[in-house]
């Protein structure tokens, strides 16, 4: 992290001159466009730079001072060069695949007035011959919450189609789908941030907080400060795991076993928090069944972590009189996501160590967004607010505040991939994407780039011309982190506003303009006509009302006096709700669920032909799909290429010399990648970052089976042979 300011290139900032204009000092303060944390920002100008600058917020309450480096870059992406200024259509609809894959494809600027009707038709069309099930809606989870909620609201009401999924599916649907089922409610953390610095034990399991949160570790820090212990669960030595005290390397696959390991020394040695379990939960007799074979010394012989640190880790948690225990992407990216997320809460809960100071359980969020976004309607199966679809009162509720009959929302759809299938299948003719790059982002990504091809229209409103962009019929250009006013959920719960900051380069549109604009040639302009966002947040207030996420007593006038507002906030004179749980669990009974895990194989087990796991992950410089990062030269500069990591064992077993690179081949494809060797991952596991596309995409080799809850793909693991490439 640095808390120095870094100024935008002239060479970024050239022609834009115009579209950098503020308006009045408080729209100068922004939060940041990348992670969960959505620290907030200062956008100065000065005479020691020609143009703006960034410079961390001293006094938000997440992360005050701080920003890490893709927030000090965050301008460049912005007023990047090569950023889409108007409406965009191929030359020809119908021209070849080959053509309309590549940058050369025949790209010509329309009016919006033109690229709206024609899109509008073009639905109406494909409507009308297959069903308004033929047309789907991508969106994403950095979005605001106006725009996602508008955008499930646009895919039920102007289109009347179940097929609306976003990208969060790939990143917190395990975790989210965990919650819902051990506390009956989703929110990334139970507590705030500042509670981590007071909890004396921390158990951070398949995330890497310093490269992917960077301005929350000095929480994890202060922590420490104060005599935690921390222990991190992850098949890398990472720059999270060089704070811990102690670092658990284990092999991907093998979440619930240890956890497994760690709640059979607990019960065993009766260390529980007893009149908690007794009070609190139900399940505890399933759990100690479930538990009951995986002594220390079994868990060692099929883990490899040895039996004195499993007793060791379960003991220190156990005894501690604080504690909190963190997940995020490493153990929930597979097939038996849920169920691994699902035995850590179990750690927490048998333990007593939720609902009271420096306690918890959290899944650290990924997107800007991610939390927001999975409240209001961009996924398949909810409406705002987490109401279900499919429940009568929720549909009576929503319907009434959109003044629509409640039968004429449709049911749910599928997960984000399952989308994308049904493209390849011929089900889905049709599919607008808005903040999204799913050729990247994807596993086993070459069917995807095969399904896109026989779409009859893809419309992709975005800033640049991504990977999936190459295959839209239409590239509509939207708008950036600062030209948009809105409100974002970040990791804690916190509901905060961002005030607009840059006007909009060229012929661009803010989305909410764009979605409602498509609504009105729809013949839907009646339910999509707000003076303003902030009555769009004002109507999302009243669809959530009475729901799990209730923003009911939340306005933007609150927001800015109050510097944000834990969700739920039921009424004008709540005070929101920082920690959950304190006393009754969101469940009918008031009591929260217990789960007994009994560890499944993966999807795609190792064999004598594929020997060897792959795993992917993020590194520092880069966030998501890449198309803004890679686009940042600051950024760039640092991470280039993905560079694959594998250990000294493997590169001597397979002859690898100096400066050669390894071929990496799964069961969908093979890839050449630059090779690092390091002891600082498991012997039988390569990690690849999946940052990038096309012949630098790992996510071709990754393997697209879900978990039956969650239908999140299997990202972190699959089979994989390693060879030299000269």
């Amino acid at each position: 992290m640095a808390d120095t300011s870094v100024a935008l290139s002239a060479k970024a900032a050239a022609g834009r001159e115009k579209a950098a204009k503020t308006s009045t000092a408080e729209s100068r303060l922004s939060h940041c466009c990348f992670c969960s944390m959505q620290c907030q920002m200062v956008l100065t100008s000065s005479d020691d730079h020609p143009g703006l600058v960034i410079k961390p917020s001293p006094d938000f309450p997440v992360a005050a001072g701080r920003l890490c480096q893709k927030g000090l870059h965050a301008l460049e992406h912005v007023l990047h060069p090569e950023r889409i200024t108007e409406p965009l259509r191929r030359a020809d609809r119908f021209e070849s695949v080959a053509s309309r894959g590549s940058a050369a494809g025949g790209l010509r600027p329309e009016s919006w007035d033109v690229a709206l009707k024609e899109i509008a038709g073009q639905i109406r069309r494909i409507q009308a011959e297959y069903g308004s099930d033929a047309v789907a809606v991508y969106g994403g989870g950095s979005l605001t919450n106006e725009v996602g909620y508008l955008l499930g609201k646009f895919a039920r009401v102007a289109l009347k189609t179940k097929y609306i999924d976003y990208n969060g599916r790939y990143c917190m649907s395990s975790a989210a789908a965990a919650a819902n089922q051990a506390f009956g409610l989703d929110r990334g953390m139970t507590m705030p941030l500042h509670e981590i610095s007071h909890a004396r034990y921390i158990i951070l399991a398949g995330t890497n907080i310093a490269e992917c949160q960077p301005t929350m570790m000095p929480y994890l820090l202060a922590a420490k400060k104060n005599g935690a212990t921390i222990v991190t669960v992850d098949p890398r030595n990472t720059m999270t795991s060089k704070a811990a005290d102690i670092h658990v390397q284990l092999q991907p696959g093998f979440d619930s076993v240890f956890v497994n390991g760690l709640l059979h020394v607990i019960v065993a040695e009766k260390l529980y928090a007893e009149s908690f379990v007794r009070e609190r939960t139900h399940g505890f007799e399933q759990l100690v069944e479930a538990v009951e074979p995986y002594t220390p010394d079994h868990v060692e012989r099929l883990t490899g972590v040895l039996e004195g640190v499993v007793r060791t880790i379960a003991h220190g948690f156990a005894k501690a009189e604080t504690g909190i225990v963190l997940t995020a992407r490493g153990l929930e990216q597979q097939v038996n996501g849920v169920e691994n997320t699902l035995n850590y809460i179990n750690l927490a809960l048998i333990t007593g160590k939720i609902g009271r100071p420096g306690c918890g359980y959290g899944a650290v969020t990924g997107q800007a967004n991610g939390q927001g976004g999975r409240e209001h309607g961009q996924k398949a199966d909810q409406l705002p607010g987490y109401r279900l679809i499919e429940d009568s009162a929720a549909r009576e509720h929503v319907a009434k505040v959109w003044g629509i009959d409640p039968a004429e929302l449709p049911g749910k759809g599928v997960s984000a991939y399952e989308m994308l299938q049904k493209i390849d299948e011929g089900e889905i003719k049709a599919m607008i994407v808005l903040g999204s790059n799913p050729v990247v982002s994807s596993p086993n990504n070459s069917m995807v780039e095969r399904a896109l091809q026989k779409l009859e229209q893809l419309v992709v409103i975005d800033l640049f011309e991504t990977e999936t962009a190459r295959y839209a019929h239409w590239l509509l250009p939207g708008s950036s982190f600062l030209e948009g006013e809105g409100t974002l959920t970040n990791l804690e719960g916190r509901v905060f506003h961002r005030g607009k900051v840059l006007e909009l380069p060229g012929n661009s549109k803010l989305d909410h303009d764009i979605i409602c604009g498509l609504a009105e040639e729809l013949g839907s302009g009646a339910f999509f006509r707000y003076n303003g966002i902030e009555e769009v947040f004002n109507e999302l207030a009243m669809a959530t009302a009475g729901g799990k996420a209730d923003y009911s007593g939340i306005t933007y006038e609150r927001l800015k006096r109050e510097k944000g507002i834990f969700w739920p906030c039921p009424g004008p004179e709540h005070p929101g709700t920082p920690y959950l749980f304190q006393e009754r669990f969101h469940h009918p009974d008031g009591k929260a669920r217990l789960f007994g895990i009994t560890p499944k194989l993966p999807a795609e087990p190792v064999d004598l032909d594929y020997p060897y796991v792959l795993t992917t992950g993020r590194v520092a410089s880069h966030y998501l799909s890449g198309a803004q990062t890679r686009r940042t030269e600051g950024l760039n500069k640092k991470a280039p290429v993905p560079v694959a990591e594998i250990h000294p064992w493997l590169a001597q077993k397979i002859g690898l010399r100096l400066e050669e690179r390894i071929r990496i081949t799964s069961r969908r494809g093979s890839l050449v990648f630059q090779a690092k060797v390091t002891e600082g991952i498991q012997p039988h596991t390569v990690f690849v970052p999946f940052h990038w596309g096309e012949q630098l995409s790992v996510n071709r080799l990754t393997n697209d089976a879900l978990d039956p809850i969650s239908r999140m793909p299997e990202f972190k693991l699959c089979a994989v042979k390693v060879e030299c490439e000269p």
